[in-house]
């Protein structure tokens, strides 16, 4: 299993490091069994879970629940959680509450979005014992603020923020870094002057890993085809096709057969009276 060190490592050696999010126990058994470096539980469960049209609706216990299921799947994985929206802007106190809860939950890390006003938690946070791993470009917590789900860092000043923001994020003590939805350029330049690494979605081919969401690259979602996302498998149409089967062989009296039955019950004997 990846630890916080493997990420720089990997980086130094020019070793693509590959991250997916999870959500629930079975997908993490399943993922468990692969070559897949790290796993994200991502507050985008709200979204892909639960039916939201945004990651705001997550809370800590939603995110709590949902780490501790895929902790007890994915024995073998690094798992990074997110702290939801407005979780860690709080007193310090209960920033520090909702990151016990994920690590308790079983989270070897927490990611948060943004730099400005967090550089001083990400710091107490590892001071804490707690790592640490960063989100810039698109946030989707920030999403009412950013003007809907767009690419960032398209403007000079806005690409030079972005740097700013990543070095802090650094300086801090963050092990890692994702980038979102950012001009390929742009994270190839910041992964250039970066020491720790850079995830890349959205953010072309130069970030030292990359992460996508799990029902994104199985295709099991239905509506939802973003320009950065590649289908690695029809997963919907699978899933489809097997539940229509199940539907007729009920129907037709080709489920179930003997195989998948129980014997005769073994009736009890009653002892003779002499």
């Amino acid at each position: 299993m990846m630890n916080v060190f493997d990420f720089g490592k990997k980086k130094a050696a020019g070793e693509k490091i590959t991250m997916i999010t999870c959500y629930d126990y079975t997908s993490a058994r399943i993922v468990d069994k692969t070559g897949i470096d790290c796993l994200l539980v991502g507050d985008s469960l709200a979204m892909t879970m639960h039916g939201f049209e945004s990651t705001l609706p997550a809370t800590v216990d939603m995110m709590a629940l949902a780490t501790a299921a895929v902790a007890r799947g994915a024995k073998d994985k690094f798992i990074v959680a997110d702290l939801p929206f407005l979780s860690y802007r709080k007193s310090l106190s209960d920033n520090m509450d909702a990151a016990l809860k994920l690590m308790q939950a079983g989270a070897h890390a927490l990611k948060l979005e943004g730099a400005e006003g967090n550089t001083e938690f990400v710091r107490h946070l590892v001071d804490s014992g707690v790592p640490v791993m960063g989100h810039l470009g698109l946030t989707p917590q920030s999403v009412n603020v950013l003007g809907g789900y767009r690419v960032q860092g398209g403007t000079d000043a806005a690409a030079e923020r972005l740097m700013e923001d990543a070095k802090a994020l650094q300086d801090a003590g963050c092990f890692a870094l994702v980038l979102e939805c950012v001009p390929a350029d742009l994270a190839a330049r910041i992964s250039q002057e970066l020491t720790i690494a850079t995830i890349g979605i959205g953010a072309g081919a130069d970030t030292d890993g990359q992460v996508l969401v799990f029902q994104d690259l199985l295709g099991l979602n239905l509506d939802f085809r973003p320009k950065f996302v590649k289908k690695f498998a029809e997963g919907a149409a699978l899933f489809t096709d097997a539940i229509e089967q199940y539907n007729k062989d009920v129907k037709t009296g080709e489920f179930p057969h003997a195989e998948h039955s129980f014997g005769p019950r073994r009736v009890a004997k009653t002892a003779r009276r002499a």
